[in-house]
C-alpha cells in the first residue's frame, strides 16, 4: 500500500507524511519546491494540483490519496477556485483515470466553507461561506462528494490548526512575547480548534474506517476557546503578563484596510489584513466533533494547553519569537 500526500511541505502535510512513514507505508508527496525535513525513503514528485502532467506521475500505483495542498492566500476569487476546486477537480480525475476506483481519496475540507458561527456547525448544515477561500472549499468539497459513485472519497473539515509549525497563529504569540494582548472588544467570540497531531491523526482515521466513505467529518477538540482565551494560553506557555490592549472593531477595520493599503504599495506583506480582521470579529468560528466522535471513535484529546507549549518551544528554537 502506497500513499500520495499532496501539499506534504505544509504544516499539517509534514506531520502526516511522519505518521505515514511511521506505519511503514511508502510515501509519495507531490510538492512544488523544496520540501526539506521530509522523512527519509519519502518518493518526492514535484509539480503543481493544476497541472495535469504532473499528477498523472504522482497517482499511479498509490492506495491512498491525501490531498491538503491549497491556496490560502490570493489576489483574486478566480486564483482560490483554480486551485483549490479545480485542482481537486483535476486530481481525482487522475485518480480516476489511473484506475485507482479503490484508492482511498481524502480531502483537506475548512470550517471555513460552513462559514462563521456562534452556534457548533454540524456536517449537514448548509455551506455559509463568507470569503473566497471558504467559497472555494466549499466547491473542492461538492466536486469530492460528487466522485463518491467512482472513486471512496471522504472530506476532513478542520478548523484553526495549532501545534509546532503553525504560521497562522504567529501573530499572536509574537504581540504576547512583547508584551501585548488584544482583545477585541464585543461579545464572546468562540472558536474551535485542533492539535496539528491529532488533525492528522483524525485524517488517518478517515482514510481507515470504512464508515467514512462518502462522508464529511468535522475534526475538532471539544475544548473551545476565544482569541483573547488563546492569547491568555500562550502568555502562560511563554511566562509573559502582557498588558491586556483593548481594540474597537472599528479601529480594527480601520487598521487592516490601511494594512492592505500598505501591501499594495509597497509588495511586503503585513500581518495584519481585512482577511484576518473580518475572522477575528466573525460572530464565532464553531464545529460539533460528535459525528467523528460516534462514528469513527476519533478524539481529538490534547489540550489547548500542552499544544500552545510545543507551538511557543518550537517558535523560540526557530528564532521566530
Amino acid at each position: 500500500m502506497r500513499a500520495l500526500v499532496t501539499g506534504a511541505a505544509g504544516f499539517l502535510g509534514r506531520v502526516l507524511v511522519r505518521r505515514l512513514a511511521a506505519r511503514g507505508l511508502p510515501v509519495r508527496a507531490l510538492v512544488r519546491g523544496e520540501a526539506p525535513g521530509l522523512p527519509a525513503g519519502v518518493e518526492v514528485v514535484r509539480g503543481d494540483v493544476t497541472d495535469p502532467a504532473a499528477l498523472a506521475r504522482a497517482v499511479p500505483g498509490c492506495d491512498l490519496v491525501f490531498h491538503l495542498a491549497g491556496a490560502r492566500r490570493g489576489a483574486t476569487r478566480d486564483g482560490y477556485l483554480r486551485t483549490n476546486a479545480e485542482g481537486t477537480r483535476l486530481l481525482l480525475e487522475a485518480c480516476a483515470a489511473a484506475g485507482a476506483g479503490s484508492a482511498r481519496f481524502v480531502l483537506a475540507g475548512s470550517l471555513a466553507a460552513s462559514g462563521p458561527s456562534r452556534e457548533p456547525r454540524r456536517e449537514e448544515d448548509p455551506f455559509q461561506p463568507v470569503e473566497w477561500y471558504g467559497e472555494s472549499k466549499a466547491e473542492a468539497e461538492r466536486i469530492t462528494l460528487s466522485f463518491r459513485d467512482r472513486l471512496p472519497v471522504t472530506v476532513a473539515r478542520p478548523p484553526r490548526i495549532v501545534g509546532p509549525g503553525d504560521r497562522e497563529n504567529l501573530l499572536f504569540f509574537r504581540l504576547v512575547h512583547r508584551g501585548v494582548l488584544l482583545r477585541f472588544l464585543g461579545p464572546e467570540r468562540p472558536i474551535s480548534w485542533i492539535d496539528v497531531e491529532d488533525c492528522a491523526e483524525g485524517f488517518l482515521a478517515l482514510a481507515d474506517r470504512p464508515e467514512a466513505v462518502g462522508e464529511p467529518f468535522f475534526l475538532a477538540s471539544a475544548e473551545r476557546t476565544t482569541t483573547t482565551g488563546l492569547q491568555r494560553v500562550i502568555a502562560g506557555a511563554l511566562g509573559a503578563t502582557p498588558r491586556e490592549l483593548p481594540i474597537p472593531p472599528a479601529a480594527l477595520r480601520a487598521a487592516a484596510a490601511l494594512a492592505d493599503g500598505l501591501t499594495r504599495l509597497t509588495g511586503r506583506k503585513l500581518p495584519l489584513s481585512r482577511k484576518l480582521a473580518r475572522q477575528v470579529l466573525a460572530p464565532g468560528w464553531c464545529c460539533d466533533p460528535a459525528k467523528a466522535r460516534e462514528r469513527l471513535g476519533f478524539v481529538a484529546a490534547t489540550p489547548l494547553r500542552d499544544s500552545v507549549e510545543r507551538s511557543a518551544r518550537w517558535y523560540l528554537e526557530q528564532g521566530l519569537l
